[in-house]
C-alpha cells in the first residue's frame, strides 16, 4: 500500500493475507507500524510479527545508538500499556476481539 497512491494499506490487507496463507507460513507485517498500538493491532489481525524500520531509523538519526534503544523502549512501553488496557498479559493470546473493526474494513474488491 505504501508504494502505490490509492492502494489499500498493509493493515487493511493483513486479514485477507492471513486467511489466504492459512497457517502454511508466518505472516510478518511491514508498513505503517509506528507505535506499540500498531504492533498489537497487527498481532490481533493475525500477523506473526511486525517490522519497525522507520521508528528505529528516526531514533538513530536523532540520537544514534541511544536513540534506537529509546525508540524500542518507547514502543515496548506502548505495547505493554495497550495490552494492559485490553486486559491481556501475553501478546500471543490477543485476537481480533480486542478491535472495533468496521464491517467493510476488508472490503470486497474486484
Amino acid at each position: 500500500g505504501r508504494q502505490l497512491d490509492g492502494a489499500l494499506s498493509s493493515i487493511r490487507m493483513l486479514p485477507s493475507i492471513v486467511e489466504a496463507v492459512d497457517g502454511k507460513c508466518e505472516v510478518w507485517m511491514d508498513g505503517g507500524i509506528r507505535s506499540g498500538q500498531d504492533i498489537l493491532k497487527a498481532k490481533a489481525l493475525g500477523a506473526t510479527g511486525t517490522m519497525i524500520g522507520r521508528s528505529y531509523i528516526y531514533g538513530l538519526g536523532a540520537m544514534g545508538q541511544a536513540g534506537v534503544t529509546k525508540a524500542l523502549e518507547v514502543m515496548q512501553k506502548e505495547l505493554d500499556t495497550t495490552m494492559a488496557l485490553c486486559g491481556h498479559r501475553d501478546i500471543n493470546d490477543v485476537t481480533r476481539d480486542i478491535l472495533y473493526i468496521p464491517e467493510d474494513f476488508e472490503g470486497h474488491w474486484a
